[in-house]
């Protein structure tokens, strides 16, 4: 049971990366914004249910944590890339694929 609760919460740290990565790059209280938080929240309750990890309260503090730590570690991310002024947009499965030459910079 505990390992199924390490991995479900390491996947909803990592499902959160680009979510936080998002609501980094929008206005604070917007529908973006609130969207970007609340959008992962069905996927992770299917999560739950499909591995059968159950709602007991000790997966909260697992399953939460989580949560809230993978929308900060993409928060970071995306200041980070700011900070070094490196153009970014709002996605970051795209600005890695420019990162890597993978897809073009878009051309305003």
């Amino acid at each position: 049971m505990i390992t199924k609760l390490i991995i479900v919460s390491l996947s909803v740290f990592i499902f959160n990366i680009p979510f936080g990565y998002w609501r980094a790059n929008v206005k604070k209280f917007s529908l973006q914004w609130a969207l970007a938080i609340h959008i992962p929240v069905p996927f992770i309750i299917a999560v739950r249910i499909l591995v059968s990890i159950g709602f007991a309260w000790y997966t909260y503090i697992f399953m939460v944590s989580a949560f809230f730590l993978g929308q900060s570690y993409g928060a970071h991310l995306q200041k980070a890339k700011k900070r070094d002024g490196k153009p970014s947009s709002s996605c970051l499965v795209m600005d890695m694929l420019r990162r890597f030459g993978l897809a073009r910079a878009q051309n305003h």
